[in-house]
This record gives structure tokens, C-alpha cells and sequence, in this order.
């Protein structure tokens, strides 16, 4: 539930959805618009113990524009995949294995918010192993990362500091490298 106003408007009231089978898509569409809208607005206090992880989020960012701006630029899909095929070996395969076995089990496989987490890191990856489609594949890896990311630091990120214990929390940091991101610029295609 909601408590919506419009100053503009002179308007005040409520939306309300149920849960599971029985909510409504245009009211859960609302519901996410609205809790997108309220945390863009308010600074995320991210734990110490995430913070490095958490900023592993920001060159997953970068990739999505640099996909876009290839892409923009008619690079040819064969040097971007390249370069995301080194991104994903290096960098965001082991992320993702952090994530899955230290992060989430916080909240535990089965809460609704990690199944749905699981399930967009089955999706990337194999979206990142594909070998045919560059093209579409590159399209698609720049918009699902993005949001995958933009719901993992708004949503999930938040559920998890909020029910961690610090033990939890200092086993992520513990098992997580704190190492600087090196980018590879052997062929900077979207300068």
C-alpha cells in the first residue's frame, strides 16, 4: 500500500495491491514506479560490508553504456562481444558467484526477492556465454543488466542489510575482493 499525493494537483490518496496470484499487473506496475520513484529520491545507506560490492554495480553500469554507445557508433558486434566477453570472465562471473553464495543466502534461496535475483543471473548468463546473435544478444545484455542492477541496489541490496546479522555481513567482505577494477583498453570502441 501507498500514500500518494500531488501538490500540483491538489490530490491525495492511496494504491493498493494484493499479493501473488491476486495482484493486478497495472496496480504492481504503479507499485513499482512509485517504490523506484520513492528510492531514487532518498540517498542509499549502504553497509560497510557491501559498499565494494555495491560499487561493483557502478562498472556493470559502464558496461550497458558502452554497449549502447558502440552499438550507436555501428561498431561492429564482434568487437563489442570482445570486450564483454572479457568483462564477464574477468570481472562479473565472479561477482555474480559472491552475490550467490554469500549475499543471498542472507535472505535465503527461497524468498521471492532472490529467486527473482537467481533468476535474472541465469538469464545474463546466458546472454554473455551466447556465441550467435551479437547483435540482439548485446541489446539485451545492456537493458537486463541495467535493471538488474538498479533492482539489486534498490530493492534487494536494501532487503538484505536490513535482515543481515554482522557476522553475515563481515563474511561477504571477508570472501570478497577489495581489489581496484582494472578496465581493459586494448580496444576502446566507445571513445
Amino acid at each position: 500500500m501507498f500514500a500518494v499525493s500531488s501538490k500540483k494537483n491538489n490530490l491525495k490518496g492511496i494504491v493498493v495491491n494484493a499479493s501473488g496470484m491476486y495482484s493486478d499487473p497495472s496496480t504492481s506496475k504503479i507499485v513499482e514506479l512509485l517504490r523506484n520513484k520513492v528510492q531514487k529520491t532518498m540517498p542509499i545507506k549502504r553497509n560497510e560490508f557491501l559498499k565494494s560490492i555495491s560499487q561493483e554495480h557502478h562498472h556493470g553500469l559502464l558496461i550497458c553504456w558502452k554497449i549502447r554507445t558502440g552499438l550507436k557508433k555501428k561498431i561492429e558486434p564482434e568487437r563489442i562481444k570482445r570486450y564483454i566477453d572479457w568483462f564477464w570472465e574477468t570481472h562479473l562471473k565472479q561477482h555474480f558467484k559472491i552475490e550467490e553464495k554469500y549475499i543471498f543466502p542472507i535472505l535465503g534461496n527461497e524468498h521471492e526477492l532472490v529467486k527473482k535475483a537467481l533468476a535474472e543471473h541465469r538469464r545474463l548468463n546466458r546472454l554473455f556465454e551466447a556465441i550467435t546473435e551479437h547483435l540482439k544478444n548485446l541489446s539485451s545484455i545492456a537493458e537486463e543488466l541495467e535493471s538488474h542492477i538498479r533492482f539489486e541496489e534498490r530493492i534487494l541490496f536494501n532487503e538484505i542489510q536490513n535482515n543481515a546479522t554482522t557476522d553475515q555481513l563481515e563474511r561477504v567482505k571477508q570472501y570478497h575482493s577489495n581489489d581496484k577494477f582494472v578496465d581493459n583498453l586494448t580496444d576502446p570502441f566507445w571513445e
